[in-house]
């Protein structure tokens, strides 16, 4: 029986570029950190969800020059759902998976989130957990046991909170300093201050602190809030 072969070809210039941006693409073996990028994708997290797809590249490229950047996406949504992809150091792999996905009504599952971080990062070094979220519906003392857990594994939180209900500044609050993490609220509708906390995550979870206070010194503004943060000043 013969077999089926594509009836077009692709241009030596398509394979090119194809080979161009493979090689711009470090295998994850040759990475120097390692984020976990977690979002809430319940019902009115839509918005929020496709701007961080839109600008998630930012955490690779800001990352490149101090090392490379593998990031594994994990969200929940609906009734229990909870997912966490491969490790990948391409961008448009990532923002692949994200954009198809829909957010769907649900609950918050911080706990989860704490404690799949916490199983991986004894697999691996992990150089930070973020987590984007605007509602905590949860056993606080549950949660902040497994902050616990992650702190031990020296795996710093960066909470950041859409929005301004208590409940969740309180806990997000709490997980940040239980992890020697940072807390930082964002308004959704300034996106370049989402973009910028993405960045100054993705400058530590590869570089660490040294690499964030100097990033912190260029950019100013949040950035230079968040590292301030990070090293205990107000």
């Amino acid at each position: 029986m013969a077999s089926r072969l594509p009836t077009e070809r692709s241009s030596s210039g398509q394979i090119d570029a194809f080979l161009k941006q493979a090689a711009r693409v470090p295998a994850l073996s040759q990475v120097k950190g390692r984020l976990i990028f977690a979002i809430d994708a319940t019902m009115s997290r839509q918005p929020t969800w496709d701007r961080a797809a839109h600008i998630q590249s930012d955490m690779f490229e800001v990352a490149q020059s101090i090392g490379g950047l593998g990031v594994q996406l994990v969200y929940f949504r609906g009734q229990g759902e909870f997912q966490s992809s491969e490790w990948t150091t391409n961008p448009a792999s990532l923002a692949a998976r994200m954009s198809g996905v829909t957010c769907r009504a649900g609950f918050t599952q911080l706990h989860r989130v704490l404690e799949h971080a916490a199983a991986e990062a004894r697999k691996t070094k992990i150089g930070a957990l973020v987590y984007i979220g605007d509602a905590f519906e949860e056993n606080a003392d549950a949660v902040a046991g497994a902050a616990g857990k992650l702190a031990l594994l020296g795996v710093p939180a960066f909470m950041f909170h859409e929005g301004d209900d208590p409940r969740a500044a309180e806990m997000f609050r709490t997980v940040a300093r239980i992890t020697k993490g940072v807390y930082a609220r964002f308004d959704m509708s300034a996106a370049r201050q989402l973009r910028d906390l993405l960045r100054a995550a993705a400058v530590y979870a590869t570089g660490g602190r040294t690499a964030l206070r100097d990033y912190g010194n260029r950019m100013g503004g949040d950035v230079l809030r968040l590292a301030k943060s990070m090293d205990g000043e107000k």
